[in-house]
């Protein structure tokens, strides 16, 4: 479920590029329209491509490392 979930973050936010450079190649990138689109495209790609990141560096993919999330917290010293 989260390999789906992951690769259908990942093909959206590459949809969502793909998206800008067609506004690019079409040539509508300087009216109002165009520069709407991008941005919301923009904005799209970069919550789907976080919503990746976050997930592969939860669960270690990226690096993280476990170890110091499942430490304990030490005892407090008495004085």
């Amino acid at each position: 479920m989260l390999l789906l979930m992951l690769l259908l973050s990942l093909l959206l936010g590459l949809l969502s590029l793909a998206g800008i450079a067609w506004i690019i190649i079409v040539g509508s990138l300087l009216s109002v329209d165009g520069l709407f689109m991008s941005l919301i495209l923009l904005t799209l790609a970069g919550i789907f491509f976080l919503n990746v990141f976050l997930e592969c560096r939860d669960q270690g993919f990226l690096g993280k490392d476990k170890g110091a999330s499942s430490k304990k917290p030490s005892a407090s010293k008495t004085e």
